[in-house]
């Protein structure tokens, strides 16, 4: 599987190389890196338990002028992208008639993916708007999560840790999204950008719904603001 998304990414940035019409307005490579600021969107239960995480992006990027003046072009990247939540340490209940329990998590749980975004970019000036799909495919997860259970009424606490931290069974692989921004890039090829990413449906698996994180993200959705800084090589 890996070895699919690896070659669905060299395509990607393969496509546009060899087409004629870039070849003749004019091929430029790049490199952006830059933080994200991360969290869950979506229908999501104890919503106020999970808070936003930052987080790396960075890769490699290929601009495309299609208008032979730089106002319009189509920019595919391959870039390494952490996302996921922190636990906010906030106690919540499940009782019933004061029988239960009382939980709270902290710790974080990160989500590494390849993302690869295919924008349709305009430059006005020095003005960049940019948008358009992104694939992304999740590399490996990290979840340390410690979880403190009291039973109620008047039990005693008892702390959990994740046993299968870096289990993935659970999510889907594979995640179709979007992209949105807005920066700007001088004409030496320096630029700074600001992004909104999210996806169009959930990443944990239907049948594991119920059971992952006690059911609270069976209906969630990764988003993302990122922000970044990017150069271009000169063109030939």
């Amino acid at each position: 599987m890996k070895k699919a998304v690896l070659a669905y990414s060299a395509l990607a940035l393969a496509a546009l190389a060899t087409a004629p019409s870039a070849h003749a307005q004019g091929i430029r490579l790049g490199l952006r890196a830059g933080g994200a600021y991360t969290n869950l969107a979506g229908n999501i239960r104890n919503e106020n338990t999970y808070n936003n995480k930052l987080g790396f992006m960075g890769g490699v990027v290929l601009n495309a002028d299609l208008t032979g003046d730089g106002f319009f072009s189509i920019q595919p990247e391959v870039l390494y992208s952490q996302k996921g939540f922190e636990n906010k340490p906030t106690e919540y209940t499940n009782t019933l008639l004061g029988v239960g329990y009382t939980e709270k998590r902290e710790g974080k749980v990160n989500f590494n993916y390849l993302d690869v975004p295919v924008l349709a970019r305009i430059k006005a000036g020095g003005l960049v708007l940019e948008a358009g799909p992104q694939y992304s495919y999740l590399l490996s997860a990290n979840d340390e999560t410690k979880l403190t259970r009291t039973p109620q009424p008047n039990g005693t606490p008892q702390t959990f840790e994740s046993t299968d931290r870096k289990d993935v069974s659970n999510l889907k692989r594979s995640e179709l999204g979007y992209v949105a921004g807005v920066g700007y890039q001088a004409d030496n090829g320096l630029g700074i950008g600001l992004r909104y990413t999210g996806a169009f449906s959930d990443f944990v698996k239907a049948d594991n719904g119920d059971t992952y994180f006690g059911g609270d993200l069976k209906n969630a959705r990764h988003s993302a603001f990122q922000l970044s800084l990017s150069y271009l090589f000169p063109g030939k």
